[in-house]
């Protein structure tokens, strides 16, 4: 399985957003790191096929981001992910199952694992607007995960999570990333550090470091604010 990103760019008016970056991604779990403005979200909206390419292409196993086959291996967390109020969680994973084209009886089982592996079992007869926002960021994270995909794309996931909620989450992503391609955005770097197994980091549209890191290399932490020192424009 592998993601091949080719000279991917994006520009709006005058102002670049993502820069020709190119990469190939297989089977792991890749942690981008940036700045607000870095590029990071259109990047992602990208690779989804939510937002159309300037120059540059995306495809998985040679389908391209357009294609329904692509589609339908692609999950997506984005960082504030629409949902109905009024619904309970039950209700709204079954409507989302329904949009990825999941039968009822399948729709029901899935639905009923995925809460329990977001840890909202007991939440799930429940409206969404009496979830806290924890909760609905797990929600999240469960229709992401609806129809099995291999490529998993979640922006900031752990927003909104306590300490021991983002452990839990970082141990699930950990584990769907040994048989999967999940791509995480976040600006919280002991996060990357604990279950990234490549690190990717945007400034200015661009890629500036890709590769993994370990203790030989110096504080994560460090290196990523000397980066990002300079003020970048909101984007």
């Amino acid at each position: 399985m592998e993601l091949i990103i080719d000279r991917l760019s994006k520009q709006y008016g005058s102002r670049i957003a993502v820069d020709r970056v190119t990469l190939k991604l297989q089977k792991g779990v890749y942690g981008l790191l940036g700045a607000n403005g870095a590029g990071k979200t259109t990047l992602m909206r990208l690779i989804c096929g939510i937002l159309k390419p300037t120059g540059g292409s995306v495809s998985l196993d040679g389908e391209d981001v357009s294609s329904e086959e692509y589609r339908s291996r692609l999950g997506y967390l984005p960082q504030d992910f629409g949902y109905y109020p009024d619904f309970t969680g039950t209700d709204f994973l079954l409507y989302m199952a329904a949009l990825k084209g999941l039968d009822r009886t399948q729709a029901k089982r899935k639905a009923a694992e995925l809460l329990k592996l977001v840890a909202l079992q007991d939440a799930g007869k429940k409206k969404i607007k009496t979830y806290s926002g924890g909760m609905k960021q797990r929600l999240g994270i469960a229709q992401a995960l609806l129809g099995e995909p291999q490529l998993l794309i979640l922006d900031e996931p752990t927003a909104g999570l306590d300490p021991k909620e983002r452990v839990r989450f970082r141990d699930l992503i950990a584990q769907l990333g040994k048989d999967n391609i999940v791509l995480l955005s976040t600006h919280i770097v002991s996060d990357i550090e604990h279950i990234a197994d490549s690190i990717l980091m945007m400034k200015n549209g661009q890629l500036i470091f890709q590769g993994t890191w370990d203790e030989n290399s110096g504080d994560l932490e460090q290196f990523y604010l000397e980066q990002f020192e300079e003020g970048q424009d909101h984007g």
